[in-house]
This record gives structure tokens, sequence and C-alpha cells, in this order.
């Protein structure tokens, strides 16, 4: 059964930037992935997307020029690289895997994904 593991979380100053990665503890992670956050508060928000074969990428209007997402197939890894962290980037980012379809046209809804990470906290200081 599939199970993703979220790090490279932490503390970070305003501006700066921080790796997350997705591993799988299955046999393959060539499934559409996205990554979402949800700060105290609020609602879990969809940031980001990329399909299976990595050609098809997608990025929240809130997080689009900073952050870059990525994967590695053959390691089974995909990765977010957040740049220009704001306090407002502070929260839990999960990433979630749809292991039933090709591409997730609706990417930023939560339902759409039936395996999730346990989270890595992202805290921004100003």
């Amino acid at each position: 059964q599939l199970q993703l593991v979220e790090s490279g979380g932490g503390l970070v100053h305003s501006g700066g930037s921080l790796r997350l990665s997705c591993a799988s503890s299955g046999a393959t992670l060539n499934y559409p992935i996205g990554w979402f956050r949800q700060a105290p508060g609020k609602e879990r928000e969809g940031i980001s997307y990329i399909g299976a074969t990595g050609l098809w990428k997608m990025y929240a209007d809130s997080v689009k020029g900073r952050f870059s997402i990525s994967r590695d197939n053959a390691r089974k890894m995909v990765y977010l690289q957040m740049h220009r962290l704001e306090p407002e980037d502070k929260a839990v980012y999960y990433c979630a895997a749809n292991v039933n379809q090709v591409s997730v046209p609706d990417w930023a809804r939560a339902r759409e994904y039936s395996t999730w990470g346990q989270g890595t906290q992202v805290t921004v200081s100003t």
C-alpha cells in the first residue's frame, strides 16, 4: 500500500527558501501528486500539482512564481522548491497522490486525492 512521507519543513526567515520532499514507501510514485497546505483556522489549500510524467504542472496564484514542483520517478520523489517565503506561507504542507487517474483536472480539490502524507510544518518568521 502506498504511503507518503513529507520532509524538509522548518523555520525560515521571510524571504528565505526551503525544499520540501515527498517520498513514497511503495513500489512506485508514478501518480499525479498534489501539494497542499493548511494554516491554523483555514481550509486546506491546493498549491501545486504535477502529473504522473512530470510534464504537466500547476500552481495556485498564491505561490506562482515563487514555488516550483518537480519529480524524480526513479527515486520515487516529488519536490516542492519554495523561494521568497512569506509569513503567510506558514502552514502544514502535505503531499497527496491520486492513484486512480492518469491526470487530475480538478487538481486543487483535496477530495481528488486518496493517499496523503502526515505533513511537514513550515514556519516563516519576520
